[in-house]
C-alpha cells in the first residue's frame, strides 16, 4: 500500500483524495502567495494612478489582482465544502464567524480610530468635527461589521491626497474589504448545501449549479457582458440587510469558482491529478489571458491548475500557513497601508520601494492579527454553550449489557460502538 507522502511524489497520476490529505499541502503557500500578488497590484493604482497591474497584458479581461481573488474563491470552495460535509450546520456557522468578523473587526477599529485620526491631524490639522458626522469613525465600523462594505472612506481623507481618493472622488481606507460579503455568501452556500443533505447524499446537484453558471458566463461572453473591478453594471446589484450592496453579476462569477473548488472536493476520489495535465491547464489559463476567452477558457482550468499545485507543492513549502496563517491579515491590512504611504508622498521613490514598503507592514498589521486575534479567536472554535453540553455519566454508573452491543448508541459520547464517529 503506497504512503501518502510516497504516492505525491512517485506515481505519474493519483486522485485528488488520495495525494489531499490532513494539512499536508501547498494550500497555506497558494494563499499567502495570492494575498502578497494583491499587494502587488494595488501598488500600481493606489500609488501611482496606473491601471491594475497587467490588465492590459490580459486584454482587459481582468488584472493580476482579481485573478489572485479567484483564485482565493476556488480554495476556499475546496476547503469549507470539507467543514461543511463534516460539522454541524451551528459549528459550521460558528467557525466561519471565528474565522472572519474578529480580524475585521479589530482591523476596523484600527482604522477608524488609530489610522483615521492620524491622517485627519495630517490632512485638517485639528481634530475638530473628526468624530461626528454622518460618515465618521463610528460609522465606519457600524457599517462595516458584518463583511458588507456600506461606507468606505470616513469624511473626506484621504479622498485629495492619494491618486486612487483622485480617481475615485472619494475617501477609500480599505477597499480591500469589497470581497469579503461575496465569501460570506458563499459561507452561506454552503451551508445551506450541508443542511439539505445535497453535500452527503445529492453532489450531482452541486455539479448542476456549475454547470448552469458556467452556462450564464458564457452567455455573459458572447454578449460582451466583461467583468470589470467592483460594482459592475450589468444584473445590477441588491441590497441586502447587514451586507449592503451586493452584485449579482460578481456573486454568480465567484460562487461558480466556489462550487468548482467544491466539486473537486465533493469528488476527490474521482479527480485524477497528472503533471501532463497540470501543465495543460496551466497553458491553457495563460493562453486564455494573454489572447482571450478567459473567463470561458481559463475559469475551469484555474480551478484545475489550484488543485493541482496544492497537491504538488515541494515539501519546502507546504508548510507554510500550517501553523501561522497571515494571508487573511495581509490582504486586508495591505490596502490601508498603501493608502496612507501614498498620501504621505512616499511614491515618489518608485514602485519598487513603494511595494517593499507595504509589503513589510501588510506582513506587520498580519502577523500581531493572527498572533493577537485571529488565532485566540481560533482557539474558541470548540466551544459549547452550557446549554448543549453533555451531562457526563460517573464512573460509578454501569451501563446495561444490551447498551454496549454493536450498533447501540453509548451515553458517554453519542457514538455507535463500533461505528464511524462521523
Amino acid at each position: 500500500m503506497w504512503h501518502r507522502s510516497k504516492a505525491r511524489h512517485s506515481l505519474p497520476r493519483a486522485t485528488l483524495g488520495q495525494l489531499y490529505s490532513g494539512r499536508d499541502n501547498g494550500i497555506g503557500a497558494i494563499r499567502l502567495g495570492l494575498a502578497v500578488v494583491v499587494v502587488f497590484t494595488h501598488g500600481t493604482s493606489l500609488g501611482f494612478g496606473w491601471e491594475d497591474l497587467a490588465e492590459s497584458l490580459f486584454r482587459n479581461q481582468t488584472n493580476t489582482g482579481t485573478l489572485a481573488v479567484f483564485g482565493f474563491f476556488v480554495l476556499s470552495g475546496l476547503l469549507i465544502t470539507r467543514s461543511a460535509a463534516r460539522t454541524s450546520l451551528p459549528r459550521f456557522v460558528w467557525h466561519r464567524m471565528l474565522r472572519i468578523l474578529p480580524g475585521l473587526w479589530v482591523c476596523l477599529l484600527v482604522t477608524a480610530f488609530v489610522v483615521a485620526p492620524l491622517v485627519a491631524l495630517r490632512e485638517w490639522g485639528t481634530l475638530h468635527g473628526f468624530w461626528s458626522g454622518p460618515k465618521g469613525p463610528l460609522q465606519y465600523v457600524t457599517g462595516n461589521w458584518f463583511a458588507g462594505v456600506r461606507q468606505y472612506g470616513i469624511h473626506d481623507l484621504l479622498g485629495a491626497s492619494t491618486p486612487w481618493g483622485r480617481q475615485s472622488g472619494g475617501s477609500v481606507f480599505d477597499g480591500a474589504l469589497w470581497s469579503l460579503v461575496y465569501e460570506v455568501l458563499c459561507y452561506a452556500l454552503a451551508g445551506t448545501l450541508a443542511v439539505t443533505a445535497v453535500l452527503r447524499r445529492r453532489r450531482w446537484l452541486v455539479g448542476c449549479l456549475v454547470v448552469v453558471l458556467y452556462g450564464v458566463v458564457v452567455v455573459d461572453q458572447i454578449q460582451g457582458r466583461p467583468l470589470l473591478g467592483p460594482p459592475t453594471p450589468y444584473y445590477g446589484s441588491v441590497h441586502l440587510p447587514l451586507l449592503g450592496a451586493v452584485s449579482p453579476h460578481w456573486l454568480m462569477y465567484l460562487g461558480l469558482l466556489f462550487l468548482g473548488g467544491a466539486l473537486l472536493e465533493l469528488y476527490r476520489d474521482r479527480v485524477v491529478i497528472h503533471d501532463g495535465l497540470g501543465f495543460a491547464c496551466l497553458a491553457a489559463l495563460a493562453g486564455s489571458l494573454l489572447f482571450g476567452g478567459f473567463f470561458v477558457i481559463g475559469f475551469p482550468a484555474l480551478v484545475y491548475v489550484l488543485a493541482w499545485a496544492g497537491v504538488r507543492m515541494p515539501s519546502a513549502l507546504r508548510g507554510i500557513g500550517r501553523r501561522n496563517d497571515y494571508s487573511y491579515g495581509v490582504y486586508i491590512y495591505g490596502f490601508i497601508g498603501q493608502q496612507v504611504f501614498a498620501s504621505l508622498g512616499w511614491s515618489r521613490w518608485g514602485y519598487l520601494p513603494f511595494i517593499a514598503m507595504s509589503l513589510a507592514t501588510a506582513f506587520a498589521a498580519a502577523a500581531l492579527s493572527w498572533h493577537l486575534v485571529e488565532r485566540r479567536a481560533l482557539a474558541w472554535k470548540d466551544w459549547t454553550p452550557r446549554s448543549r453540553r453533555a451531562v457526563p455519566v460517573p464512573p460509578s454508573v454501569r451501563l446495561p449489557v444490551q447498551a454496549l452491543e454493536p450498533g447501540r448508541l453509548r451515553q458517554d459520547d453519542a457514538t455507535p460502538v463500533g461505528g464511524r464517529t462521523g
